[in-house]
């Protein structure tokens, strides 16, 4: 199962207590997924969804919002995944009526029969926000597998909706944006955070759960895989450097020698080179006495400085 039919198996199982809160979900579900049909002056409301959970839910609302029976059909697709498609039909105008008027789309779809953005009346409470969030998301939202990218969004085929629920989305301080696909509209969200922040507001606390461990254990890898390219890195630095030196060392030895090198120069010169693969702090713990970092370096330094006096000295003549 995608991670995000897990979300939304789990928002599907939440139905709120308080009426107001059923009603703004409703509202959200109307608008994102619901359809009028007008047929001889007779008015049906349709909901389609290839979820049956997300079916279930939207029959439960209404059944113990409105306290009312609907009939669900459903159809199996013939397209290369064979999902199912369940269909939920409302045939009684009057109860149709009563559904668009408390949750004030009344006088707000189009000729085509789709449903548009419901009163502001309708998501004035904070919870009531929540709850609009979570019925969209059931009906027009996914989210990519977080251990490959993070990625949540919500399609519409209409502006309006998608401005509107970019503005109830950064009431809780999480940036939505807008991008255009198409002739679609997507309202979407990059940050792992701030998918983590929505999951909070829609209540989806489990899936929120299993979204930090898979955020936790990438920033485990990321770190790892910064220590190890820095101490990679280090490793080449110390190994580029440590060449260098050597290669100045036996410059100086077979071209002029040691003899005119003081005792400190020729001892980190012959340790240098008898050891290539110590550091500048091992190199000082192996003198006698023994000398900080600092000092090594600034006797291979040193001895660098000799090495390139005596080959400019060497072209010149």
């Amino acid at each position: 199962m995608s991670f995000s039919k897990k979300v939304k198996e789990e928002l599907s199982l939440q139905i709120s207590d308080a009426r107001h809160c059923r009603l703004a979900e409703l509202a959200a579900i109307l608008t994102y997924g619901g359809q009028l049909i007008e047929n001889r002056s007779h008015l049906f409301l349709k909901l389609q969804t290839e979820s049956p959970l997300v079916a279930r839910k939207c029959f439960t609302l209404i059944k113990k919002t409105f306290n009312i029976n609907i009939d669900i059909s459903i159809k199996r697709n013939q397209g290369i995944k064979n999902n199912q498609t369940y269909t939920l039909i409302i045939k009684n105008q009057d109860i149709v009526i009563n559904i668009l008027k408390a949750t004030k789309q009344s006088d707000l779809y189009s000729e085509d029969g789709r449903i548009g953005n419901p009163g502001q009346i309708v998501i004035q409470n904070t919870c009531c926000k929540r709850s609009f969030i979570r019925g969209a998301f059931l009906m027009c939202g996914s989210m990519s597998n977080p251990k490959k990218a993070y990625h949540m969004e919500f399609v519409t085929d209409d502006i309006l909706k998608a401005e509107r629920l970019q503005e109830i989305i950064c009431t809780f301080s999480i940036d939505a944006k807008i991008i255009q696909r198409k002739k679609y509209y997507v309202v979407y969200i990059k940050e792992g955070s701030g998918i983590v922040d929505l999951l909070n507001v829609m209540e989806a606390h489990v899936s929120l759960m299993d979204l930090e461990n898979v955020r936790i254990l990438k920033e485990m890898r990321n770190q790892v895989n910064r220590q190890v390219n820095c101490e990679a890195a280090n490793i080449s630095k110390t190994v580029e450097a440590a060449s260098k030196q050597i290669d100045d060392i036996i410059y100086i030895r077979d071209y002029v020698g040691f003899g005119n090198l003081n005792e400190g120069l020729r001892d980190i010169a012959k340790l240098r080179v008898e050891h290539p693969e110590a550091s500048l702090k091992e190199l000082g713990t192996m003198l006698l006495p023994p000398i900080g970092k600092s000092g090594v370096n600034h006797r291979l330094r040193k001895l660098s400085m000799i090495a390139e006096h005596f080959r400019e000295h060497k072209e010149e003549t």
